[in-house]
């Protein structure tokens, strides 16, 4: 049985060239007892693992499990360095392993580095440094205490150098200390916790705690989730908890009566910027607000934007759900083979295209490459509603006496409802400000049928459109 007993500052490091040692003589698992310092012993009674490769040999490991391991090693359980030399032994046979999150192995690994990614968050947010007054040659000094769950300081400490490179400090844990003198960072023994001096910071501390505090939202678990009790002994602002808490019912009702009833003058500033970079609005050049429209990500791939066409003070508005290949180039509506069908059952049902205002629910072409070719993809409920921004535009602008809703896209965009398409044609239903809907089918859907059913179902769609016709008295 093989005893490694690691340093404690620079314990990745040490890990690292005793398991890189112990793989090259074909050790396995099992057959090492592991410790940090004199006073921390494994506790890991390893898994039975496979026999060593012939000559032992090294393992090339993934990426990832490099800082797998630099986390996990910072972890308190007595367990790491055993667990973390399993799974470099298990690599060797399984390269993929490290992939598998459902192992029992990785899965505890993994959990154990995002514990200590959480506590090294916490520390970098509840560090609390005081001055101590002692300046030597220009830089001040100051000094924290800290008691993280993990063996964090030595991973966390190069973060502090980052942010108070101007100033030397010292941060003292339970485990180990951090000292950063003239640019020179260093780790001394664990300390006890020390009597530090308040300063100026301590008041600032508390101003800001104050004025982020919201007394209208407490939520006390929610807070102690992000901030536990543990640290709170070591930072000036939590001080102020219980009686901000008990305060708070009272100072959220003097903010609601205090609130202003009058905008503020610079409300009519941003109103005015807001003018100067609005969106069309009914009256305003439709086209040219489409092509500038990023509601959606469907302008990405698209040629062009398909506004409608037709005559503004048209009776008749014919609503389609989307732009086809030809549209999308051509950059009109109904030009395809959709709308060469469409053209030619409304001349025979006596409904005149030339007096019906053209558009889609839809205003950009949404499809899929397979080669050369560009397939047609239904648009998705979010998309709809963001297009249908625009058909409100253009139902504002038109003012139509009817709508000819062609297709589920087009009647949900108009009702709000797309269920039951077939069920419904034929029907007339109402948008939410009562302008008239005649539901029918859309005229691809006919070129989808098979031969022996597409008259059946061209005759009723023609039957839709000379009812709109007679509705609209043509």
């Amino acid at each position: 049985m093989r005893c490694v007993v690691l340093p404690e500052i620079g314990t990745f490091e040490g890990w690292r060239d005793e398991a890189r040692a112990l793989l090259a003589e074909g050790v396995p698992p099992e057959e090492v007892l592991w410790q940090r310092g004199a006073g921390e012993a494994d506790l890991f009674a390893g898994a039975p693992a496979a026999a060593p490769t012939p000559g032992g040999g090294a393992v090339t490991v993934p990426r990832g499990f490099v800082e797998l391991a630099r986390l996990a090693v910072c972890h308190a359980d007595p367990e790491r360095f055993a667990r973390l030399y399993a799974l470099l032994w298990a690599l060797g046979r399984d390269r993929r392993l490290l992939e598998d999150r459902a192992d029992p192995l990785v899965d505890r690994l993994e959990r154990m580095a995002k514990e200590v990614r959480r506590d090294r968050h916490k520390m970098t947010a509840f560090v609390r440094f005081r001055e101590l007054g002692d300046a030597e040659a220009g830089r001040r000094r100051f000094a924290a205490w800290f008691e993280p769950s993990h063996h964090i300081l030595e991973l966390t400490a190069p973060f502090f150098v980052r942010r108070f490179g101007d100033m030397d400090w010292s941060i003292l844990t339970p485990d180990l200390s951090a000292h950063f003198e003239a640019g020179t960072l260093r780790f001394g023994a664990a300390a006890a916790r020390p009597d530090l001096p308040e300063d100026a910071a301590e008041d600032l501390w508390r101003t800001y705690f104050r004025n982020i505090f919201n007394p209208a939202r407490v939520k006390l678990k929610a807070m102690q989730a992000e901030m536990p009790k543990k640290y709170w002994r070591n930072m000036p602002e939590t001080a102020l908890i219980p009686e901000m808490v008990a305060s708070a019912q009272a100072r959220a009702r003097e903010m609601a009566a205090a609130a202003p009833t009058v905008a503020p003058p610079r409300a009519e500033r941003i109103g005015e910027r807001l003018r100067a970079a609005r969106v069309p609005e009914p009256g305003d050049d439709l086209a040219a607000g489409l092509a500038a429209c990023r509601r959606c990500p469907l302008w990405e791939n698209a040629t062009q934007p398909v506004p409608g066409e037709g005559p503004l003070n048209a009776p008749l508005m014919i609503v389609g759900e989307q732009p086809g290949d030809l549209e999308d180039l051509e950059g009109r509506p109904f030009v395809g083979p959709a709308g060469q069908l469409f053209d030619e059952v409304a001349a025979r049902a006596g409904l005149d295209r030339a007096r019906a205002y053209v558009t889609n629910a839809v205003k950009h072409f949404k499809f899929a490459a397979r080669g050369k070719r560009r397939i047609h993809q239904s648009p998705t409920q979010g998309e709809i509603q963001h297009c249908r921004w625009w058909l409100d535009l253009e139902r504002a602008q038109v003012k139509p006496r009817l709508i000819l809703a062609m297709g589920a896209t087009a009647l949900d965009s108009l009702t709000g409802d797309r269920r039951g398409l077939l069920t419904r044609r034929g029907g007339v239903e109402q948008t939410a400000e009562g302008t008239p809907v005649l539901v029918t089918v859309h005229p691809s859907y006919l070129l989808r049928l098979p031969a022996t059913e597409r008259a059946a179902a061209e005759a009723a769609f023609e039957a839709d459109l000379r009812r709109a016709a007679e509705m609209l008295g043509q």
